[in-house]
């Protein structure tokens, strides 16, 4: 049965309670626990803490899909943006990339023995897993161009290549990485040539060599690193969907990830416009409170207006997404794609001036939030690409 909209503003409520109740007054906290690990990308205790609670307050796995019993795209556009006012929140609710986009992985095209050693300890949040795709030594805007190869020897894959900013694979608790690397080469047919295959992160020959930072941010304890794959054996049970397949795999699990990050970034962005128009009544300059000042408010009403039409662009998609599929939605995808990180970048920019040098530091949210928007529009196909794609849909759709 499909959860009505009336369900869906009382999960909002509920998931607004807990955030005011559990998530806002941590912050500080949960900064102070993350700087006092031994290893950065170890378990933060209160987020275990926290993940109890999200659990017995029924706001766990918001992301589910409505063909497996969960929500609309459209219907967890303003749950997603909820958590993408705190950076850390998503993953209390289990709803953290790359774990939602691996897990709808699992649930379209594991098999059941897949599903079984995997998928149920990341639906219950026992594990976390890393999407290995981008190299450092090709252009993975072009996801064709990976190297990495995945050879059949006998009973076994192995697994041979190097990929970096790999989500989540510094963090502790991460098991399983899926591997997307060319198992055909010589195919001539390019996006039949790559296949994706797990590989557990306890393999010999898995090296986590170094985690990677964004703007000097190492966004721990998940973290992006860069990881070395020399010789990996794995039993080819752990080929997903079969050979040749990989390119398939990668457009079905991106469309619903892009949308993710662009509805957790209206939330960053929503969040530093609230944070600038108190800013903004507290402070004086030149004899006038900074809200008196003309440019400010021009800053203020730019910045409301631009969330405003990137949030229902956003809702677009995700509704024609529902009515038609990621793919036949793929010009507004692309479209959202280019317009939200830019968005929330330079809003988020603009709330940070408002702040002055304050607004810089970590004692505010909005430095971080800005480095996420700006490495989205290099996340999940940069803005190049997306722009590319859609000149060519809409050339096709109005010039013949």
């Amino acid at each position: 049965m499909a959860v009505t909209d009336d369900q869906v503003q009382e999960l909002k409520a509920r998931l607004e309670a807990f955030m005011e109740e559990h998530i806002y007054p941590n912050e500080e906290r949960y900064a102070e626990q993350l700087n006092s690990l031994e290893d950065r990308f170890s378990t933060v205790p209160l987020m275990e803490e926290l993940k109890v609670k999200a659990k017995a307050a029924g706001l766990w796995n918001l992301w589910m899909p409505a063909d497996h019993g969960g929500l609309s795209n459209e219907q967890y556009c303003g749950l997603a943006e909820i958590m993408g006012r705190v950076l850390w929140s998503p993953e209390v609710f289990n709803c953290n990339a790359p774990d939602t986009g691996n897990m709808e992985v699992f649930l379209k095209y594991a098999t059941e023995e897949q599903k079984a050693q995997w998928l149920e300890p990341l639906l219950d949040g026992e594990i976390r897993s890393s999407y290995a795709m981008t190299e450092p030594d090709v252009a993975s805007s072009d996801a064709t161009n990976v190297r990495t190869r995945i050879e059949r020897d006998g009973d076994h894959y192995v697994v041979n290549g190097r990929k970096w900013f790999i989500t989540n694979a510094p963090y502790e608790r991460t098991k399983i990485i899926i591997v997307m690397g060319q198992s055909d080469p010589e195919n001539p047919n390019r996006h039949l040539q790559q296949s994706q295959i797990l590989v557990p992160k306890d393999t010999p020959g898995v090296t986590v060599v170094r985690p990677l930072t964004t703007l000097g941010y190492d966004d721990a304890p998940l973290g992006h690193a860069e990881v070395l794959f020399d010789n990996v054996r794995v039993p080819k049970e752990n080929i997903l969907l079969g050979e040749g397949r990989g390119f398939e795999i990668a457009q079905g699990r991106l469309g619903p990830g892009r949308i993710h990050h662009c509805m957790r970034l209206i939330g960053s962005a929503q969040r530093a416009l609230e944070y600038a128009c108190r800013r903004s009544v507290s402070r004086e300059t030149f004899g006038r409170k900074l809200s008196e000042h003309q440019s400010v408010l021009e800053d203020i009403a730019k910045s409301f207006s631009e969330i405003e039409q990137a949030r229902l662009l956003t809702l677009k998609t995700a509704r024609r997404m529902d009515e038609v599929g990621a793919k036949d939605a793929r010009d507004l995808i692309a479209a959202s794609k280019i317009t939200v990180p830019m968005m929330a970048q330079i809003v988020i920019d603009r709330c940070m001036q408002i702040h002055g040098a304050g607004g810089l530091t970590a004692d505010y949210p909005m430095a971080e939030a800005y480095n996420y928007a700006r490495w989205c529009r290099q996340a999940d196909g940069p803005d190049q690409v997306h722009m590319m794609a859609l000149g060519k849909q809409l050339v096709k759709r109005y010039a013949s």
